[in-house]
């Protein structure tokens, strides 16, 4: 059987005291998402930039070589 390839990736990953907040990458449409976990409580959005824009990363940075 062929290995799937994963739809999400981690982009990056920052803790703090009660939580974490995590860049998570659509590699199908190279969406950002914006997840916040932690203390009872999380969140995903996608990722905006600083004009309101949807960060969208290309989506063949993440395809396999």
């Amino acid at each position: 059987m062929a290995k799937k390839e994963k739809r999400f990736v981690v982009k990056e990953e920052q803790s703090f005291y009660l939580g974490a907040l995590m860049v998570v990458v659509d590699t199908a449409t190279g969406v950002n998402y914006l997840v916040t976990y932690g203390s009872g409580a999380s969140g995903i959005t996608p990722l905006l930039d600083a004009n309101g824009n949807v960060v969208i990363d290309s989506a063949a940075r993440y395809m396999p070589e």
